[in-house]
């Protein structure tokens, strides 16, 4: 093996997944910069291996150990590259934890991040799974990324047409972008910044604090106080943060599943489509608080999966496979699990 890469072998990732689940991996390495990256590619007993991209393991779940390489995304730094067409580049590595690096754009005085404040994971998986909470996606802030190509060894500069965003989704999901590991991301802000109080939570928080026309850091400071209510630190409660996407279903198929249950929280989408709230579905099926084994559904929020203490990562599976079957059952809607299972 290449003898200036530091690989840790048979290296433990309970500690490096939020769920907290105890797994594996063969192989590990920090990855402190696209050169690490060219330097496992150049080595032919690593670049046989099968690889794992790690950032913050806020979206995923071991269901066993991993007997390939695990890069782990280590590179960080930030900062605010200057005004655009009407915008603020902003940039950092992909190592970056994504809390603080909202929190540094609104130290900066920086609005549009704020509404994804408290998110866990890296500023390099947002891209990646198109990070979304209260009416904010990445694809709506993004500017471009770098990439390290593994077929190629190039760097590649990707803007946003390319990363082929959608609902939790990206090229990097699919085959196409398999081979691309994220190195860096750009975001465009708006220099001329609203505040984007759509979702009737957020707007209720702000009345109710008396906040007319609030700041940035205001807005970021309610959805913080928002999601710790709401849902448990990862620190004290293992979990992956929401664990099933929000459904989309037809316009007619909602009209139907209104008929019969008036109390359907849906959320119509621009192209006319229908976004089911696949918490409150969950909980209308009696999941909410409950368990099998040591997994089990957060008794605040229903969309959140919980390692009560010692789950594997089989424990969740089984889990998430009941409550998809329940719902289906009841509402002939197709539950998707979020994390990506390992």
């Amino acid at each position: 093996m290449h003898p200036d890469l530091p690989i840790v072998l048979d290296q433990s990732l309970e500690s490096l997944n939020t769920f907290g689940i105890p797994a594996r991996a063969r192989h590990y390495l920090q990855v402190r910069g696209a050169g690490d990256l060219a330097a496992v590619r150049a080595d032919p007993a690593l670049s046989s291996l099968p690889r794992l991209v790690l950032g913050g393991g806020s979206n995923l779940l071991f269901t066993r150990d991993v007997d390939g390489i695990v890069l782990h995304m280590a590179n960080t730094g930030r900062e605010v590259l200057g005004r655009q067409d009407g915008k603020i580049l902003v940039r950092a590595g992909a190592g970056e934890n994504w809390h603080a690096f909202v929190q540094y754009t609104l130290e900066q005085g920086l609005g549009g991040l704020e509404n994804l404040s408290l998110i866990p994971g890296t500023v390099g998986a947002a891209p990646i799974q198109n990070v979304g909470a209260y009416g904010i996606e990445t694809k709506d802030v993004f500017h471009s990324l770098t990439a390290f190509d593994f077929a190629s060894g190039e760097l590649l500069t990707l803007d946003a047409a390319a990363c082929r965003f959608g609902y939790r989704d990206s090229i990097f999901k699919h085959a196409e972008g398999r081979e691309l590991v994220v190195l860096d991301v750009t975001f465009a802000l708006p220099a001329d910044w609203q505040p984007n109080l759509r979702y009737a939570e957020l707007a209720n928080a702000a009345r109710d604090a008396g906040l007319a026309s609030p700041t940035p850091a205001q807005v970021g400071r309610l959805v913080e106080d928002i999601r710790r209510r709401k849902l448990p630190d990862p620190k004290e409660i293992g979990n992956a943060g929401s664990f099933f996407k929000n459904p989309v279903v037809s316009a007619d198929e909602c009209a139907r599943l209104l008929e019969h249950y008036p109390n359907l929280v849906h959320h119509k989408q621009p192209d006319g489509s229908e976004k089911l709230a696949a918490g409150w579905l969950i909980d209308q099926c009696g999941w909410k608080g409950q368990s099998l084994g040591q997994a089990g559904v957060y008794p605040k929020q229903a969309l959140v999966l919980v390692n009560l203490g010692g789950a594997t990562g089989l424990d969740v599976v089984r889990l998430a496979e009941a409550i998809q079957s329940d719902v289906a059952a009841r509402y002939g809607v197709a539950l998707e699990p979020e994390p990506v299972f390992i």
